[in-house]
């Protein structure tokens, strides 16, 4: 049921999304670089795994993430990559996957162009953190992720202006930023 209920939202035609939807007065600044981030949901029970990365990271130190990252020389795709780094990040086999398709591309202001990967998790699966990227992984339920009631819009000042942005509370996790914005994309579509 949880495969055919993504297949259907990926299907669903919507508008992408970026960090610019509530903030109409920035715009993408070339270049930008490419990534996939995966969004992987347990078969038994729908819960996404997410990292909180690590504070020494370049980008995003600190935040609740999906794992992911920009697509290196090697890879053949964002897609790829996303499956790269899942691998690395929180040792997630790409052979447990069973890929869905993948969201419009989601544009940051911090120069990303992000192909969202969505997957089902078949099998047992144990986390393991990649100690320099990942301070931790954890997974939130299906239902809080795919309910489009559960985001806000929240702000604060960034480079000078105030900037809005997407956030999805749970317990001790502040989901925001690109993630949320990406997952209230994927719960719009999923309400559709």
């Amino acid at each position: 049921m949880l495969i055919a209920r993504l297949q259907a939202a990926l299907a669903a035609e919507t508008a992408p999304s970026s960090d610019f939807d509530a903030n109409p007065r920035l715009s993408p600044e070339p270049p930008l670089r490419d990534a996939g981030v995966l969004a992987a949901f347990h078969e038994d029970d729908g819960r996404l795994f997410l990292t909180t990365r690590a504070a020494t990271m370049r980008h995003h130190p600190g935040q609740i993430a999906l794992p992911g990252g920009k697509v290196d020389p090697g890879d053949a795709d964002a897609i790829a990559a996303a499956l790269r780094e899942a691998q690395e990040e929180i040792g997630l086999d790409p052979r447990q996957l069973t890929l869905i398709g993948t969201l419009p591309p989601h544009l940051t202001v911090t120069r990303f162009r992000i192909t969202p990967v969505v997957a089902v998790i078949r099998g047992p699966f144990t986390p393991i953190a990649e100690p320099g990227e990942v301070a931790e992984v954890f997974a939130l339920p299906f239902d809080h992720i795919a309910s489009p009631a559960n985001y806000r819009l929240e702000g604060r000042i960034w480079r000078g202006e105030w900037r809005a942005y997407s956030v999805a509370p749970y317990g001790p996790y502040y989901l925001w930023g690109a993630t949320a914005r990406i997952l209230l994309g994927l719960a719009e579509r999923l309400s559709a």
